[in-house]
């Protein structure tokens, strides 16, 4: 079994805490489409640089009032468009703070669908490809779907995502948030979940939300599970 990455969602709240930052192998930034802005983007780019945490871009659709996590019906073209501008405006916020973005992580509604739908995943891979010059990055998502096949079709790394702090069905897909036990809220219910997915194996990254209540005491408790066992990815120095 490979290191397996720590990723936290952040750049998303006001006040989160900097350990955070210590805590993740990449920090995934918002972009602004749910949340985050030029100084969000600037600032959390900067800790993350400073902590050692590699950087994943984090846009999502441009839906702040629901915080990216309803499906927005959008054509492809206007997706792209919009994933560009979201990653571009993080890229900028990256050089200003010397670090460099390694990997891409869509939010939110927009992850689920671009797993399911070729042509968003095709859209949204475009615009991030777009705005990050080409450069080389690991597109994080689901085990299987659509997402994972045009990133490899467009010759991409893809990591395979597991949730350390949300619950699972019998079948192993993830329970609609709103529905009881889709939030897992205690660390050790996010470490033995941890455990779980490691020992299901076929995931390289495993997430806990930054606007989770409880997330740095969740994050603290999945990265001392992964180090326990060895498994903790390296940080810094771009992708693996």
């Amino acid at each position: 079994m490979g290191p397996i990455d720590l990723n936290i969602d952040l750049g998303e709240l006001e006040g989160e805490p900097d350990e955070l930052y210590s805590l993740a192998t990449v920090a995934n930034i918002a972009c602004g489409g749910h949340a985050g802005d030029a100084r969000s983007m600037a600032r959390a780019a900067s800790v993350a640089g400073r902590a050692g945490a590699r950087i994943a871009a984090h846009p999502s659709y441009p839906d702040r009032d629901r915080f990216g996590r309803v499906s927005l019906p959008m054509a492809a073209g206007d997706l792209r468009d919009s994933v560009r501008a979201q990653c571009a405006a993080l890229r900028e916020a990256a050089e200003g703070a010397r670090v460099r973005i390694s990997a891409l992580k869509l939010h939110g509604a927009l992850y689920h669908d671009a797993a399911r739908d070729p042509e968003l995943a095709e859209a949204a891979l475009d615009g991030a490809s777009a705005a990050l010059g080409g450069a080389f990055f690991t597109v994080v998502g689901p085990p299987s779907g659509a997402l994972a096949e045009v990133a490899r079709a467009l010759g991409l790394a893809y990591a395979r995502e597991g949730f350390a702090d949300r619950g699972y069905d019998g079948a192993g897909r993830l329970l609609p948030r709103g529905a009881p036990g889709a939030l897992l809220t205690s660390a050790a219910a996010c470490a033995a979940q941890a455990a779980r997915l490691v020992d299901a194996g076929g995931f390289e990254t495993l997430c806990v939300h930054g606007d989770t209540p409880g997330a740095l005491e969740n994050a603290r408790a999945v990265r001392a599970a992964l180090e326990a066992r060895g498994l903790l990815a390296a940080r810094g120095g771009g992708p693996r």
